[in-house]
C-alpha cells in the first residue's frame, strides 16, 4: 500500500462511467421490466453501491475507506442500444475513491449482463472511465 498517512483529510468525490450495450429487444425488456430475474436497473443500483463498499476486498492494497456517499444512476440510451451506468463516490480522507467509483461502475454492468445474458447472448461491456475526482492537494 502507499503511505498516506502524511496526507490531510480533504472531502474526495469521484464520477465513473460505463455502458453495456444491447439488442433493442433486450433494452425494451429491461426498461418494461420484463426480465425474468427482476428489476435489472434497481439490481444494478444495489450491486453498484455494495460493490463501491467492499472494493478494498477486490481490489489488492487499494486502501479500505469509509465512503460517505456513493449515487448511481443507471439510464437507458436507445442509441447505443443499451443501458449507461453512472457512479459518484465520496469521503472525506487521505486518499481518492476513483477505484470505489470504477468498481461500482463494473459491478453494475456485471449484474446487468447477469440479469439479461439469458436473453441476449451479444452483450458488450464498453466505455468504463473514471470522469473526474476531486479532493486532496494540486499536483504540481
Amino acid at each position: 500500500m502507499v503511505d498516506v498517512s502524511q496526507k490531510s483529510d480533504t472531502v474526495r468525490v469521484a464520477r465513473a462511467s460505463g455502458s453495456i450495450r444491447m439488442a433493442s429487444a433486450t433494452l425494451q425488456a429491461v426498461i418494461s421490466n420484463e426480465i425474468t430475474k427482476g428489476d435489472v436497473k434497481a439490481v444494478a443500483r444495489v450491486a453498484a453501491v455494495m460493490a463501491a463498499k467492499r472494493t478494498a476486498e477486490l481490489i489488492p492494497l487499494c486502501h479500505p475507506l469509509p465512503l460517505y456517499d456513493v449515487q448511481v444512476e443507471v439510464l437507458a440510451d436507445e442509441e447505443l442500444p443499451g443501458l449507461r451506468v453512472e457512479a459518484e463516490t465520496k469521503t472525506v480522507g487521505r486518499t481518492g475513491v476513483e477505484m470505489e467509483a470504477l468498481t461500482a461502475v463494473s459491478v453494475a454492468l456485471l449484474t446487468i449482463w447477469d440479469m439479461v445474458k439469458g436473453v441476449d447472448s451479444g452483450l458488450e461491456m464498453t466505455e468504463i472511465s473514471l470522469m473526474s475526482k476531486t479532493g486532496g492537494k494540486p499536483r504540481s
